[in-house]
C-alpha cells in the first residue's frame, strides 16, 4: 500500500478506518511500520524462528533455559512433553498470553530487557501461526533440498538466457524493478576474466574479442562468441590459481607456523594440489572427500594425501614452555569448527563450551565431533610429523606409495608374529635389588617402579639391578601416573634407549645384545626399534601418554647368569618435548620371561624375513627427497585416543566419554534413515551427499558471492538463525539442486551458468531508482561492480605492465614490502626480495607469514589466516592509496606500464602522448578513455613535463621556464623554488610513468 493511497483514505473517514481493519484481519495484512504483507499461513522457519530467536533465545535458548523453556527445541513448548503453547488455540496458550499481557511483571519479553515489546506485527504472526496449528518446522538451512520448478513468464523467457535468470526476473517484478541494458563488450569481458581467472584481459584478448563480435551475423552467432571466451578462460591455467586463492583463505593457508616463533613451514605443496585441482574441475564431492580425509581412503594415492595438508594448516606452538597437548587440542577443536563454517556455514565452535544459543545443537554433540578429528597422529611438535617428501615426479610419487603401504603391511605382519611368540610365554616380575636414578628419586612400590622424589632431568638414567638367573626377554609396561582414564592424558612417558649388561663378581661389565623390539602397537613418526640405538626416540606415550603401553624386547641368545654375576638395565630418559621438560618414566612394570622361543624368534625363518622387508623397506623410503609436508594421518584403532566431554569448554575438566557422530538434527535425512557417522572418511561423505542439503548450498552462495560481490546468503559464515535470510531462497535451492544433479558438482559447469546469465551480463551501470530501491544490488537489477581482491590490484598491474611471471605452481616468493615489516624475532631468517621472474609472480604465490602477513595484501582485507576466514568484507581507507601510490611494486610496474607503450609505439613515429596514455588506459582500465578521463590524464602529463623541464633547467644553473626573473624575485631564488619542485616529484618514475600510477589509482583500476 502507498503512502499515497492512504492519504486519499484518511480524507474518506470513517469509511476508511472500518476498511482499513477490515484489511488487517484479512489475509493480505498490511503491517503499519513495515508496510510487508502479513503472510495469510506463517511459516515457522521463516517468520515465526527469528522472532523467538531475537526476543526469546536470550532468557530461553540453548544455553539458559529459564524455566525449563526453550524456544530451540520443539518438544520444550509443545505437546506433548511442553506447554508453553496450545496448538490451534492462542487464548489457551501461555505464549500468546504473556506477549500481550499489558502487566509489567506478567509481559514477555520483560520490559526491563525489551522495553517495546513485540511488534504489533510479531504478535499477530505467532497467534496465526498458533491458532493454525504451530507446525514447526527446521531452519531452511537444514530442510530437504527440493529443486523449485522454474518460474517462466512470457517476460522473463524473452530476457532470459540462463534457467536462474527466471528466478532474478521474478523477483525483480515483486520489487517493482526490472533488468537493465545488457553490458557493453568489454565491460563483460573485464568482469569475466578476473571472475575466472583473476586477471584483467590482456589488449591483444580485448581486439581478438571486439574482432570476432564484429563479425557475428545474428544473436545466434553472437552468443557462441560469448560462449568460446568463456571456454578459453576455464580451460587457462591460471584459472585454478583464481580459485585456489578463494579456497586459501577458507583452509588458512600461510607458509609459516603461526604463534610468536611462527617459523617457517613447508607447505606450498598442498598449494599446488589445489591448483591443479581446480584446473581439473574436481568435482567439489570429490574435492571435499581427499581434503577431508584422503588418507582413509581405501587406496590414497599421493595427490590425496597432500590434499590432506588442508587440516595440517593448524597452527603450531613452538614455544617454550608450551603444553603440546593443549596446543594438540586447540588444533583439533579449530580442525572440527573449520570444517563446520567451511562446508556447511555453521558457528559449531559455539558449541564448545555450551549448547547452541540458538541452533539444535547440544554440548556434548560438538565433542562427538570432535571424536572424529581427535586420533590423528600429529601432536603439535615442532617436527610437524607426520609428513611426506614433496615429489614432482609423477613416477616418484607411485614408488613412494607403493612402498610406503607395503611398509605398513610389512610392520603389521612382523608385529603379528611377535605378539604370537609373546602371548605364548609366561612371564614374572622381574626381581630388582637395587634402583637409582641419575636426576631425581626413583622406587618400587608394589610391582612398579615410580619417581617418588626430586625432579628427573633429560638425558637422566635409571639403573636397575637384578639377580635373576636365566632370561631371555624382558617385558616393559609403561603406565600413566593416575588409574583414572578420566585424567589422561598425562606427561609423556619415553624409554629412550635401553642397555642390558651382566656385572660380574669382578665389577667387570659385559654387553648383553639385544634383537627383536616387539610392541603393543605402532603409534608416532619414529620405528620403536630406535630405542635399542643412542638417542631421543624410542618407545612409550609421547608427547603424552594415552593409555597403559607394553613392549618386549628379546635377547639374541639365552643368557644364564652365574653366582655372583647380576643382571643391570640402563634405562635413558632423553626424550623431551618443547621447551626441554623432561618425558621420562614415572610408573612401570618390568616383567622376564625364559622361554627359549623368545630368543630363537630373531633366528625364525619367517620372523627374519619379515624384519629383513621392514628395513629394506624403510631404507627404499629414505632415498625419496623433497619439502617435508605435513599431513592427516590417524592413529591404528588400539591407539585410538578416547574422547571426552570437557565440562564448560576446559579441556583439563573432563566427563563422560564421546563417541564419534554427528548432531541429532542431521542423523534423520529425508527417507527417515539414520545417519551413522564413524570417523573422518564417513563425515566427509555424509557432507556432501544427498543427505546433507547444507554444503551445495553454501558452495553454491560463496560462488554467487565471489561473482556478485554478496551472497544470496550475505553471511557465508552462517546460515543459521543468526545469519541473514537469503534474499532469494527459491534460487538458492535451484542452484544448489543443480549443482548437486545436473552439474555433478563441477564448479566450471556452474560459472558458465552463472557468467553467460543475463543477469550477470547487464550493465552495472545505476540509475537513480535501481540505487534508491536496492542501494546494495540484492536483487540483481544490474551488474555487479565490486572491489578487485588484494591479489587482483596487484595482478593487474603485472598483467598491465607485461611482466606477469605465468609458470604456475611452486614455492612461495617475497615481492617487494618496505623495509622493517618483517621482523624475524627466533632466527637470521630475513624478507629478501624477490628477482628475476619471482618478482613479478601472483598474489596467490606471496609468502604468507602470520605474524606479519604481506602488508599490500593486509591494507585490501586480506585475513592473516590465523583461522578459517569464509568471507573477506571490503573496507576503503586512506592506507590503501598510500600502497598503491607509494609502494616499490606500483611504482615500480608503473613506470614498467609506461616503457611498454612506449615501445608499442616506437614503431609509430607519428603516435603522441596522448596515443601513449590511452594505450595504457586501456590496458589497465579495458575499455577507451572517454573524452573527460583523457583530457584529465593530459592535464596532468603535461604539468609533470613542465615541472621537469623546469628541474632541468635548474639543474644546469638555466633561467627557469615556469618561473622568470623579475624585479621582486633573483635567479638564485627561482633556482631554489625549482629545486623544491624537484623534490616533490617521484624520484623513480617519469612523467609517463606517473600518468600511469594514476590510472592504476583510479577507481576503475581496483573495480571490475
Amino acid at each position: 500500500m502507498t503512502t499515497e493511497h492512504q492519504a486519499n483514505l484518511a480524507k474518506k473517514g470513517l469509511l476508511a478506518f472500518v476498511l482499513l481493519l477490515m484489511q488487517y484481519s484479512l489475509a493480505v495484512a498490511v503491517d503499519s511500520e513495515t508496510r510487508s504483507p502479513i503472510p495469510a499461513t506463517p511459516s515457522f522457519a521463516r517468520d515465526i524462528q527469528p522472532i523467538f530467536a531475537k526476543s526469546c533465545t536470550g532468557c530461553h535458548g540453548g544455553v539458559k533455559q529459564a524455566g525449563d523453556i526453550s524456544f530451540v527445541y520443539a518438544d520444550s513448548i509443545l505437546p506433548p512433553d511442553g506447554w508453553v503453547v496450545e496448538p490451534g488455540d492462542p487464548d489457551e496458550s501461555v505464549l500468546f498470553q504473556r506477549i500481550i499481557s499489558v502487566d509489567p511483571d506478567d509481559r514477555m519479553p520483560p520490559p526491563d530487557e525489551h522495553p517495546d515489546g513485540l511488534s504489533d506485527r510479531e504478535i499477530e504472526l505467532i497467534r496465526r501461526w498458533i491458532e493454525q496449528g504451530a507446525k514447526w518446522e527446521d531452519h531452511w538451512s537444514r530442510m530437504p533440498l527440493v529443486a523449485p520448478s522454474i518460474p517462466e513468464s512470457d517476460q522473463s523467457i524473452a530476457w532470459a538466457k540462463r534457467p536462474l535468470d527466471h528466478f532474478i526476473y521474478r523477483s525483480l517484478q515483486q520489487h517493482d524493478l526490472s533488468p537493465t541494458r545488457e553490458a557493453e563488450p568489454e565491460q563483460w569481458l573485464r568482469r569475466v576474466s578476473f571472475d575466472l581467472i583473476g586477471l584483467p584481459p590482456t589488449l591483444e584478448e580485448l581486439r581478438a574479442f571486439a574482432s570476432e563480435l564484429s563479425k557475428t551475423q545474428g544473436e545466434a552467432d553472437r552468443e557462441l562468441v560469448y560462449e568460446q571466451e568463456v571456454e578459453r578462460l576455464l580451460a587457462s591455467p591460471h584459472f585454478g590459481e583464481r580459485w585456489a586463492s578463494m579456497w586459501m583463505d577458507l583452509a588458512r593457508y600461510a607458509d609459516s607456523k603461526g604463534f610468536e616463533k611462527d617459523p617457517h613451514r613447508e607447505m606450498w605443496p598442498y598449494r599446488n594440489w589445489l591448483i591443479e585441482a581446480f584446473n581439473q574441475d574436481m568435482p567439489y564431492d570429490e574435492f571435499t572427500i581427499k581434503q577431508l580425509a584422503g588418507d582413509l581412503l581405501p587406496q590414497p594415492s599421493f595427490g590425496d594425501l597432500v590434499a590432506t595438508a588442508f587440516h595440517r594448516n593448524t597452527q603450531t606452538n613452538t614455544e617454550g614452555g608450551t603444553d603440546d597437548e593443549e596446543f594438540r587440542i586447540a588444533a583439533v577443536i579449530d580442525r572440527l569448527s573449520t570444517t563446520w563454517t567451511t562446508w556447511q556455514a555453521t558457528t559449531f565452535g559455539c558449541v564448545q563450551c555450551h549448547a547452541h544459543p540458538y541452533e539444535p545443537y547440544q554440548h556434548d554433540e560438538f565433542y562427538a565431533g570432535l571424536s572424529l578429528f581427535n586420533n590423528s597422529e600429529d601432536a603439535d611438535l615442532d617436527h610437524e610429523k607426520p609428513a611426506i617428501p614433496y615429489l614432482s615426479d609423477n613416477q616418484s610419487r607411485i614408488d613412494f606409495i607403493r612402498f610406503q603401504q607395503q611398509l605398513n603391511d610389512a610392520e603389521k605382519t612382523l608385529d603379528a608374529i611377535g605378539h604370537m611368540a609373546a602371548g605364548q610365554s609366561e612371564w614374572e616380575l622381574l626381581p630388582i635389588n637395587e634402583l637409582e636414578s641419575t636426576t631425581g628419586t626413583i622406587g618400587k612400590v608394589g610391582d612398579e617402579v615410580r619417581v617418588i622424589g626430586g625432579t628427573v632431568a633429560v638425558g637422566s638414567t635409571y639403573k636397575l639391578s637384578s639377580d635373576v638367573s636365566a632370561i631371555t626377554a624382558l617385558r616393559f609396561t609403561i603406565r600413566p601416573e593416575s588409574d583414572d582414564p578420566a585424567k589422561w592424558p598425562e606427561q609423556g612417558s619415553v624409554l629412550s634407549h635401553l642397555e642390558v649388561t651382566v656385572i660380574g663378581k669382578d665389577g667387570k661389565s659385559t654387553p648383553v645384545k639385544l634383537d627383536a623390539v616387539i610392541p603393543d602397537y605402532r603409534a608416532g613418526s619414529n620405528p620403536v626399534e630406535k630405542m635399542l640405538q643412542k638417542g631421543s626416540e624410542g618407545f612409550g606415550g609421547y608427547p603424552k601418554i594415552f593409555q597403559p603401553r607394553w613392549v618386549v624386547v628379546t635377547l639374541a641368545d639365552p643368557l644364564q647368569l652365574g653366582e655372583s654375576e647380576t643382571l643391570e638395565l640402563k634405562l635413558h630418559q632423553s626424550a623431551s618435548v618443547t621447551g626441554g621438560l623432561s618425558n621420562h618414566l614415572r610408573r612401570f612394570k618390568v616383567e622376564y620371561s625364559a622361554a627359549t622361543s623368545l630368543s630363537e624368534l630373531g633366528k625364525d625363518e619367517a620372523y627374519a624375513k619379515q624384519r629383513e622387508t621392514v628395513n629394506s623397506l624403510r631404507r627404499e623410503i629414505g632415498k625419496f627427497k623433497g619439502p617435508s609436508l605435513p599431513i592427516m594421518q590417524d592413529r591404528i584403532p588400539d591407539a585410538a585416543r578416547e574422547t571426552r566431554l570437557f565440562l564448560r569448554g576446559n579441556w583439563l575438566d573432563r566427563g563422560d566419554v564421546v563417541e564419534p557422530g554427528i548432531p541429532e538434527v542431521f542423523q534423520i535425512a529425508a527417507n527417515e534413515k539414520r545417519i551413522h557417522v564413524t570417523n573422518r572418511l564417513e563425515f566427509a561423505q555424509w557432507l556432501v551427499s544427498g543427505d546433507n542439503p547444507m554444503a551445495s548450498r553454501v558452495w553454491v552462495n560463496r560462488i554467487w558471492n565471489e561473482l556478485f560481490g554478496i551472497g544470496i546468503v550475505e553471511t557465508l559464515e552462517d546460515f543459521g538463525v543468526s545469519g541473514e535470510p537469503p534474499s532469494n531462497l527459491d534460487l538458492l535451492n535451484f542452484l544448489a539442486s543443480q549443482m548437486q544433479s545436473e552439474l555433478g558438482w563441477s564448479l566450471k559447469s556452474l560459472l558458465r551458468e552463472l557468467v553467460l546469465s543475463s543477469t550477470y551480463r547487464q550493465d552495472n551501470r545505476v540509475d537513480a531508482e535501481r540505487k534508491q530501491k536496492d542501494p546494495r544490488n540484492r536483487l540483481l537489477a544490474r551488474g555487479p561492480r565490486t572491489r578487485l581482491t588484494a591479489e587482483m590490484v596487484r595482478d593487474q598491474a603485472l598483467v598491465a605492465s607485461g611482466k606477469l611471471t605465468t609458470k604456475v605452481g611452486g614455492p612461495s616468493v617475497m615481492p617487494p614490502q618496505p623495509d622493517g615489516v618483517w621482523q624475524q624475532v627466533y632466527s637470521g631468517a630475513a624478507w629478501k626480495a624477490a628477482e628475476g621472474e619471482d618478482r613479478f609472480r601472483r598474489g596467490v604465490y606471496t609468502y604468507w607469514k602470520r605474524t606479519s602477513p604481506y602488508p599490500g595484501f593486509v591494507m585490501f582485507d586480506t585475513p592473516n589466516r590465523d583461522i578459517c576466514s569464509p568471507r573477506r568484507i571490503a573496507t576503503n581507507t586512506p592506507l590503501q592509496a598510500l600502497v598503491t601510490l607509494n609502494s616499490e611494486v606500483y611504482t615500480e610496474l608503473a613506470q614498467f606500464i609506461a616503457d611498454r607503450a612506449k615501445a608499442d609505439t616506437s614503431a609509430k613515429p607519428s603516435a603522441t602522448p596522448r596515443d601513449l596514455i590511452r594505450e595504457i588506459y586501456v590496458r589497465v582500465i579495458s575499455r577507451e578513455p572517454s573524452k573527460e578521463d583523457l583530457a584529465d590524464l593530459m592535464m596532468l602529463y603535461d604539468s609533470l613535463m613542465t615541472q621537469r623541464a623546469t628541474v632541468e633547467e635548474a639543474s644546469v644553473g638555466e633561467p627557469a621556464t615556469v618561473k622568470t626573473v623579475t624585479n621582486e624575485t633573483s635567479a638564485s631564488e627561482t633556482k631554489a623554488e625549482n629545486s623544491t619542485v624537484a623534490k616533490s616529484m617521484p624520484t623513480k618514475l617519469d612523467p609517463l610513468g606517473v600518468v600511469a600510477l594514476a590510472i592504476l589509482n583510479s577507481d576503475l583500476a581496483i573495480t571490475k
